[in-house]
């Protein structure tokens, strides 16, 4: 396991649904990122195409694709020619009528060497998830769920966007021995909300992330999408992807300052050897009452 390396998350904004030229678009930030050093690189959710999610519109699921599509030979024929890793986010057709919001991973000339599908879905206006996409599969005997992915740098807790608001998800991976946590992202405003709701719920966002490093001792990397997507019922309507892409360390310090609206290869260095000496000081696994959680399974406690 190498725990000294340079890690890029990429920002980009997407101008339509054309794969071929957004993934040439997402192949040069890679390139960048390369040129810059860097060996493991984090893509937003969904980067081959715009965010199909604002409408349930059933001729969207011929945007999705099998594990082993084109968007995948892509980045994994790339993440073998400049031998990185590369996490990428993608819409999965599984089988007719299931599909998923799926990572998978891709470790140089290993090939794909994990995958991650979305457990929690959203359904809130603009953010239709729940049309789309079904939840992961729970059982880790399939090494899926709430499992690490393991690569060169160890073991890579991968989660996606709704995923990043829930500790229970980042706990799971933590306990299940991720070395980080990584979370490609789609989430923006409702240009009808005013600056001062938009500037609460990114802070939100970035405090609750910043937290699961604190809450596990371990770096937390974030790779959100950027720029204007007009909804398909309206072009003056849709979502304002706010960017802010960062990453943090086991105590939730910035490595990488939130990069509001630029699209870009944002690289940084990463030492993981400091999350042992950050768990030292502060045993939070130690001192957990795991005697006195049970209830932690129930929706609520009546």
């Amino acid at each position: 396991m190498k725990k000294k390396f340079i890690a890029a998350v990429v920002q980009q904004a997407i101008p339509g649904d054309d794969k071929q030229q957004n993934l040439a678009a997402t192949a040069r930030y890679i390139q960048d990122a390369v040129e810059q050093g860097a060996e493991l690189i984090v893509l937003q959710e969904l980067h081959a195409t715009q965010y199909f999610c604002q409408r349930e519109d059933t001729d969207n699921f011929d945007l999705a694709e099998p594990l082993d599509g084109e968007s995948a030979q892509f980045m994994e024929a790339l993440a073998e020619t400049l031998d990185i890793v590369i996490v990428m986010s993608g819409f999965e057709k599984r089988a007719a009528g299931l599909y998923h919001n799926t990572v998978q991973v891709f470790d140089g000339h290993e090939g794909r060497v994990g995958i991650f599908r979305k457990m929690h879905i959203p359904d809130d206006p603009g953010f239709y998830e729940k049309f789309y996409f079904t939840p992961g599969d729970s059982d880790e005997n399939l090494n899926h769920g709430f499992q690490p992915i393991e690569t060169r740098f160890g073991k890579l807790g991968v989660l996606i966007c709704w995923d990043q608001w829930y500790p229970e998800a980042a706990r799971l991976m933590a306990l299940a021995g991720a070395d980080c946590l990584i979370y490609p992202t789609a989430i923006g405003w409702d240009p009808s909300d005013d600056e001062d709701e938009q500037q609460r719920q990114r802070d939100a966002w970035i405090t609750i992330q910043r937290a699961h490093a604190v809450a596990n001792g371990i770096p937390v990397l974030v790779a959100n999408r950027t720029g204007f997507e007009a909804s398909p019922d309206s072009a003056e309507e849709g979502i304002d992807f706010w960017g802010s892409s960062f990453v943090v360390g086991p105590q939730g310090e910035y490595l990488l300052e939130p990069v509001v609206e630029s699209e870009g290869a944002f690289c940084v260095a990463m030492d993981l050897n400091r999350c042992e000496s950050v768990r030292r000081i502060w045993p939070y696994l130690r001192d957990r009452r795991v005697d006195a959680y049970q209830q932690l399974s129930k929706r609520w406690i009546d």
